[in-house]
């Protein structure tokens, strides 16, 4: 009969037959996982490799090698004629095996072993559910993509020599080759006038405005932010400890008299919009308030952080360009992306700002996302320099700009006793506002057992609103239809 003390190691090595880890690397694992854990103290004498592999019914030719293989990785000392032992310290020999459950062992630990500073702010908003059906707050539909094109373009730049150089480190910087071709796709686009020097590239919006925010507020800044707001953004803010505070949003957008009233009382740092289509509201922001706010920014010194996160989506003829356009005095930091209309991956965010800030801003960049994706950056470059962005624009505009119709249409007929909207000129969602009667939080868990889900981050209601931010690009006729056949049952239900 084998030791107890021997048969302790069944408790921290257990071997699987059907893994395709071999026998010896499970057990030479497992044996240093006891070490690490005390299981086996410094100084314990191993059993020899006959006794060990006895007791586990593996070749004693396998032990051997886990002890090698122990030796070589410095757990182990092997003494001839005396045997093998785990390294050891002084202090360490009167320490003996520990008895210990498999599953200790072989389970992650649960939680740390230290403390660390838990934030409330950057709790995730998001939600997620299997329902066949999910509103959104205005998401493209990636059904609508050329998936053979964009796989092609990125597909060839992997191939291409010139990314395979040994030691070539020239596109760990994002590329040129892009850059030059999205500042003339922006200056065509949206009126600017700016070089590759004015752009910084980046994984998405909310990393331009966590990077701007790092670099230019301090904690206690005053940032003016519109009434309602995008929640992300808002949690950036806080994160870095700005003050925020809230200003009124009206049919013509956030308010430029409110903006100086607070200005004549106080030290503003900066002013955060969505100027083309209010988030959440979609209103666009008058040209009027447009040049005012330019003008009290130069006046009173804020910066103006503009989000521009739906400029792609079109549907009429007077497209406003961005505050940015016409900013000549460095006070306008513009953020957006590029590829919005295409799928997450082939998507691409940006900073257009002063060649000096864009200067600091890369440093931020280059710790958080040193490499960036070359051949992602490549194959939007192509996108646009062979005009197809342009093309795939045009061609899904009309498609969402049908859908929008539609979804209109269905709101006006088939609840036009519950909500009130204006379609917006552009954007993929549309701001209802319901009757203050209707428990919309009821609603949705009344939906929710049609099949219908609708996150708890597009409603707003408390006393003075009562509204649901609905997003429309992703859906087909087909789906806007039975939607809205849901949520009219669901009210019926309510009723």
């Amino acid at each position: 009969m084998a030791s107890p003390v021997i048969t302790h190691y069944l408790s921290f090595i257990q071997i699987d037959r059907n893994s395709t880890i071999s026998v010896y690397l499970q057990i030479t694992t497992q044996m240093i996982n006891a070490i690490q854990r005390g299981y086996l103290p410094k100084g314990t004498r191993l059993p020899g490799t006959r006794i060990l592999g006895n007791l586990l019914q593996v070749n004693r030719n396998t032990i051997v090698k886990v002890y090698e293989e122990l030796e070589a990785q410095g757990w182990i000392e092997v003494f001839p004629n005396k045997g093998s032992f785990i390294i050891q310290k002084s202090n360490d020999t009167n320490k003996k095996i520990k008895q210990v459950s498999t599953d200790y062992l072989t389970q992650y630990p649960s939680k740390t072993g230290f403390s660390y500073k838990i934030s409330n702010l950057l709790d995730n908003p998001f939600e997620s559910s299997t329902c066949s059906l999910a509103l959104n707050d205005g998401i493209p539909d990636t059904r609508l993509l050329q998936i053979h094109l964009l796989s092609s373009l990125y597909s060839s730049n992997l191939k291409r020599k010139r990314f395979h150089k040994k030691g070539d480190d020239s596109f760990i910087d994002h590329s040129e080759y892009f850059k030059n071709n999205l500042s003339n796709f922006l200056n065509l686009t949206r009126g600017l006038h700016i070089s590759k020097n004015n752009l910084l590239i980046t994984r998405s919006i909310e990393m331009g405005v966590y990077i701007a925010a790092e670099l230019l507020i301090s904690p206690k800044d005053v940032v003016l932010v519109g009434e309602l707001s995008f929640f992300v953004t808002n949690m950036i803010l806080q994160k870095v400890g700005a003050e925020i505070v809230t200003i009124p949003v009206d049919e013509e957008g956030i308010s430029s008299e409110a903006v100086k009233k607070l200005c004549e009382q106080r030290k503003i740092r900066m002013l955060y919009i969505t100027p083309h289509h209010h988030y959440p509201t979609t209103v666009p922001l008058s040209a009027g308030r447009r040049l005012e706010l330019l003008e009290l920014s130069q006046l009173y010194g804020f910066i103006i952080l503009e989000d521009d996160y739906d400029y792609d989506f079109h549907y009429e003829n007077n497209r406003l360009l961005p505050l940015a356009s016409a900013d000549t005095s460095g006070m306008v930091v513009y953020i957006g992306s590029f590829g919005r209309s295409l799928a997450p991956g082939f998507r691409m965010g940006f900073v257009i700002a002063p060649e000096n800030l864009i200067s600091e801003m890369q440093k931020f960049s280059s710790m958080l996302d040193r490499q960036g994706d070359i051949f992602m950056e490549y194959a939007l470059g192509e996108l646009i320099e062979e005009g197809e962005i342009h093309r795939h624009l045009r061609k899904t505009s009309a498609v969402y700009k049908e859908r929008r119709d539609y979804l209109g249409s269905l709101l006006k007929n088939q609840l036009n006793e519950y909500v009130n909207f204006t379609l917006p000129s552009g954007g993929l969602a549309i701001w209802t506002q319901w009757n203050s009667s209707i428990n919309l939080m009821k609603l949705r868990e009344i939906c929710l057992k049609q099949d219908l889900f609708i996150p708890k981050s597009l409603l707003y209601q408390n006393k003075k609103i009562s509204a649901m931010r609905f997003g429309f690009g992703n859906f087909t006729i087909e789906e806007l239809k039975k939607i809205i056949e849901i949520i009219k049952y669901s009210l019926q239900i309510l009723e």
